[in-house]
């Protein structure tokens, strides 16, 4: 699957399903990507992948096609350094709360691709957070900073996966398959986009808290995303809808609540605007 980050979120573009288990190959990555790149002329285009991406021939051939890149390479991969010869990343010196970038350096010692960086970040750990592994980013970009910036954007995808699975969709409880998988998939992928852009006006009008506990005490990120907002504001409407008379009734009974009775009734009516 191939998508765009946007407002912390991957929005699928094209996808295909393969016909076996375990990772794509060099030729059906460079397939795919091809298939979809002329949709993006005139844009700058960075492309970033994870460990299914870690092929060498891919960043060779994404280099020659004009392309920024990122993609994370495993612990077990070889560089040559100038002083210690071939040593794999895990070895390189990369400790918990440091980075280091390693510039114009051969990659892997059986394809000794030369040319490109490896960018290498650890999180430091903390109290009960344990770093485990680090990042080992191939890129053709010329800092640490500015590769590591970009390949933080590609943990949006896992994010889109969540929501389409446990998060919000539920797809992988289907139980379907073949044709009728891959029309699933393009019919949430039509939900998903309306959702999170719905999302996103809900915010923009300020009214966000009535569809959601947008954030919590103690708490640095966002409870809910613009999707879930989008998702459950529909739900929220209907809720109103229900119990109309309950609220008629407390409103009857605790008169000095009529402020938000009001704020509420504005905010119910600029959801209603975003559909």
């Amino acid at each position: 699957m191939i998508s765009i980050i946007y407002n912390k979120r991957s929005i699928p573009v094209y996808f295909e399903l393969l016909s076996k288990l375990g990772s794509s190959n060099f030729s059906e990555q460079t397939k795919i990507i091809s298939n979809i790149i002329e949709l993006f002329d005139g844009y700058q285009v960075i492309i970033l992948g994870d460990r299914e991406f870690c092929s060498v021939k891919l960043a060779k051939w994404l280099d020659t096609q004009g392309f920024t890149f990122c993609l994370r390479l495993k612990k077990s991969a070889q560089i040559q350094l100038k002083d210690s010869g071939w040593t794999s990343l895990e070895n390189c010196g990369l400790k918990p709360g440091t980075s280091l970038f390693f510039e114009n350096v051969k990659v892997t010692k059986t394809k000794q691709i030369t040319g490109f960086s490896i960018a290498c970040k650890c999180k430091k750990s903390y109290r009960k957070s344990v770093t485990k592994e680090g990042w080992f980013i191939l890129t053709n970009m010329s800092s640490a900073s500015e590769a590591i910036s970009a390949y933080k954007k590609r943990f949006s995808i896992e994010e889109m996966f969540r929501d389409y699975k446990s998060g919000g969709y539920n797809m992988e409880g289907s139980n379907v398959i073949e044709k009728r998988f891959i029309s699933l998939v393009i019919i949430i992928s039509f939900a998903y986009l309306a959702s999170t852009m719905q999302g996103q006006q809900i915010t923009k009008q300020g009214v966000q808290n009535y569809v959601a506990r947008v954030k919590e005490y103690g708490r640095l990120t966002k409870r809910h995303s613009s999707f879930y907002i989008g998702l459950y504001a529909q739900n929220w409407i209907n809720f109103m809808d229900k119990c109309w008379k309950l609220v008629y009734d407390l409103m009857r009974l605790s008169r000095h609540k009529l402020d938000n009775y009001l704020r509420g009734m504005r905010a119910m009516k600029l959801i209603e605007s975003t559909f």
